[in-house]
């Protein structure tokens, strides 16, 4: 199942881009850029960096001379970004986060946008942050909270578990919003070498021009796809969605919750 919802294939990344991206992703990577830049870092590690929300804004806020390598284990994904953003301080790689390609201390930051959920061992993944950040750098990430904080995301799985009640789609319940626990978060952190740890709890609102926009972002622009799609008709299913999100939103123009956990590490 872990492969599964790390593939981010086919049409998912451009999709990905154009409606998650600015349905869920930019408030969060607009705080991660501010964070980033008080910390003037020289040289940024950027791990599963998918389209590029965050490396596309630290391109505009930070000089020119800082160097970005912006990595990401999905090849679509991180082809997509490369032609979003052509800067010249961006060095766009693939490349593992649980076995990262890079020399120890060779890093001031490592940064990772809601990437650290897709990772199978986060607990390495964390040490190989940790080893690759100079002494005194910084590891700044967020994760989803869970799905009772993130109410479009609640809505989606709940409307698909009575679509397909025998083997409900549980992407979202079980990846994007299944590591949120701080105390787990924490423990990992610590497995990985990281003796300094802070954790801010953000919420947010999500808004949309219609519910079509966050019914086709769920269900089409993430690997949720590829569970809906193994059960049956994505179209049906995105129009289910779309259904349940008007009850519980309204039509027209539509706004929830979204919740986050942000994280600043040390060493």
């Amino acid at each position: 199942m872990a492969n599964a919802d790390a593939a981010f294939a086919g049409s998912i990344p451009e999709l990905y881009e154009r409606f998650m991206v600015p349905l869920l992703f930019d408030p969060y990577a607009e705080d991660l850029a501010r964070r980033i830049v008080l910390r003037k870092p020289a040289r940024i590690l950027e791990l599963a960096a998918g389209t590029g929300a965050v490396t596309r804004k630290l391109v505009l806020r930070l000089p020119a001379a800082t160097q970005i390598v912006a990595t990401d284990l999905n090849g679509a994904m991180l082809e997509h970004a490369r032609r979003l953003c052509s800067a010249a301080n961006v060095d766009w790689r693939q490349a593992d986060a649980m076995q990262l390609p890079f020399p120890d201390a060779s890093f001031d930051l490592v940064v990772c946008q809601f990437g650290a959920m897709f990772f199978p061992d986060k607990a390495r993944a964390f040490g190989e942050a940790r080893r690759v950040l100079k002494p005194g750098g910084a590891y700044l990430f967020n994760v989803w909270d869970g799905l009772a904080q993130n109410e479009f995301a609640a809505a989606v799985t709940t409307a698909l578990a009575t679509l397909f009640p025998d083997d409900p789609p549980r992407f979202l319940a079980r990846t994007p919003h299944g590591y949120s626990d701080a105390a787990t978060i924490r423990r990992d952190l610590a497995a990985g070498g990281f003796t300094a740890v802070e954790h801010q709890v953000l919420a947010a609102r999500s808004h949309a021009p219609s519910a079509h926009i966050p019914a086709t972002a769920y269900c089409q622009g993430t690997p949720l796809r590829n569970e809906i799609e193994a059960r049956g008709d994505l179209q049906k299913a995105t129009s289910v969605a779309e259904c349940a999100l008007e009850r519980h939103f309204g039509n027209g123009i539509i706004e929830g919750q979204i919740q986050a956990l942000v994280f600043t590490c040390c060493g």
